[in-house]
């Protein structure tokens, strides 16, 4: 603990890694005490100019005072108040009182500490997915640069990590863009589905407003409709208990989860690839990969970037549970919870879209090992286009056959027991029963004959799908992302 009158050394207490090592200055904003505190009073003030333009005795100047303090907050005091009453939504309130003494009587008239707390949490949340979806377009738009340069480069295919049919480069990447494309709807799904809870009292009923107003439940619904376009929503929920179903957090922190599956994917085959030597992620010319190891180049961000995604996946459960124990209008033990992981969620899912971007911004391909790779596996996938070849140049199907099954045999116990390289089709190029095609084994062999329609798919896939559904996001693309750490 710091002495009295010592300035307190921040390194001497845990700091999230969140915030303190990852996550970008714009989403700590968010979810910072500053902006939670600076919505309450707000808030505070539409309900005030709302009630005032229905007819309540609520003066200019009373509500000119609020506007002159809406970022005059005296923290210190705040928490003195909170210390002493145990209460932090009137905690504020009398800090607020206390810098604007004439619209003290008026603040926070009617409402609930609901009306702070759960409109302010809808607020960030909107603001939440208004900061993420940008950042998600752009990692988008950049592999879609990629998959569109290397739509034609074909890459061994594997099944059950075994190897299978050729695909392309690009067309690998396009299984990751789609899947982030589904987030992306998904994550401006949940955004637009956002309702403000409203100006709705103590249980949801709107009793302290409909006292207000002397029983005219047209100027309390008039009230709920002028708050929530002033909070910048154009719909309230129209029931809620003290609070908002807390089923909207299970909405709003699934597609994160959903997006921390995805982007854990595309890092696992990022990683996968690096051990293959074909694709690396960026790696930095002093960077060092391994204490013991200098030649090492670990995949680092990619790395990073599965480790939050398991954190981020987990957290939906927290909403879940929260949704499935709250005691008919609510009970407290929602709150804490609700601290860590709405955050915790926004936050994860910042950095590592930011790290993900890093990384699709810097992708390094190498031609040379995936050909050699293709190489390695080819002569066996082109056994069926070598008997076909046969029959039409006069052969017998089954006795092609078992001459390639043979062959291939030998050529598979040259690769695994003596760790050679495929020798199958130098095996068929002395074989004279093959002689008659020995002329078309070059383009029975080209790569490109067999990625299908792979090109066309990226081609089609990104004009008809991604590139349109990035169009709102055109003058957010930005310029390339540095990582801090």
């Amino acid at each position: 603990m710091a002495a009295p009158g010592e300035e307190e050394d921040v390194m001497a207490r845990y700091r999230s890694p969140l915030v303190s090592r990852y996550a970008s200055a714009e989403m700590a904003y968010n979810f910072s005490e500053r902006k939670k505190f600076g919505t309450w009073r707000r808030l505070w003030l539409y309900l005030a100019q709302a009630e005032k333009s229905l007819g309540l005795p609520i003066t200019d100047e009373q509500i000119q005072e609020m506007e002159a303090n809406l970022d005059n907050i005296d923290f210190k005091m705040a928490a003195e108040e909170e210390k002493k009453l145990r209460h932090d939504v009137m905690a504020h309130v009398h800090t607020f009182a206390h810098c604007c003494p004439k619209a003290a009587a008026i603040i926070h008239l009617g409402a609930t500490s609901c009306y702070v707390g759960d409109n302010t949490d809808l607020i960030v949340l909107r603001d939440g997915f208004n900061l993420l979806l940008p950042k998600l377009a752009r990692v988008i738009s950049r592999l879609a640069d990629f998959a569109e340069k290397y739509a034609d480069m074909p890459a061994l295919g594997f099944t059950h990590y075994q190897p299978a049919q050729l695909t392309t480069v690009g067309k690998r990447c396009c299984l990751w863009i789609q899947d982030l494309c589904m987030d992306l709807q998904n994550l401006e799904r949940a955004r637009d589905d956002l309702r403000f809870r409203g100006v709705k009292g103590t249980t949801g009923t709107q009793a302290s407003f409909l006292q207000l107003f002397e029983g005219d439940h047209s100027k309390v619904e008039e009230l709920d409709r002028l708050v929530t376009a002033k909070a910048g929503f154009k719909r309230a929920y129209m029931v809620t208990g003290q609070t908002y179903s807390r089923k909207v957090d299970i909405g709003v922190l699934a597609v994160l989860a959903s997006l921390g599956a995805s982007i854990h994917k595309i890092c696992t085959d990022i990683r996968l690839l690096a051990n293959l030597k074909e694709i690396e992620e960026p790696f930095e010319k002093e960077q060092i990969g391994s204490s013991a190891m200098p030649y090492k180049r670990n995949p680092m961000r990619s790395e990073r970037c599965c480790s939050l995604a398991r954190h981020l996946m987990t957290l939906v459960m927290d909403p879940l549970q929260t949704a499935a124990v709250q005691w008919f209008e609510r009970t407290l033990d929602d709150s804490a919870n609700r601290r860590v992981c709405l955050a915790e969620a926004f936050l994860t899912a910042d950095i590592i879209l930011s790290t993900l971007q890093n990384i699709s911004e810097g992708l390094v391909v190498y031609p040379k090992v995936i050909e050699r790779r293709i190489r390695q596996e080819l002569p066996f996938m082109a056994t069926e286009n070598i008997i076909m070849a046969m029959v039409k140049a006069g052969g017998n199907r089954q006795d092609c056959h078992e001459k390639i099954r043979v062959l291939s045999q030998q050529a598979a116990a040259v690769v695994k027991q003596e760790g050679g390289d495929n020798d199958f089709i130098a095996r068929v190029r002395a074989d004279p029963y093959f002689s008659p095609i020995h002329k078309q084994l070059e383009s029975l062999l080209d790569p490109s004959s067999f990625t299908g329609r792979a090109p066309q798919q990226v081609a089609k896939f990104l004009k008809e799908e991604v590139r349109p559904a990035l169009i709102p996001y055109q003058s957010k693309m930005g310029g390339k992302i540095e990582l801090a750490l």
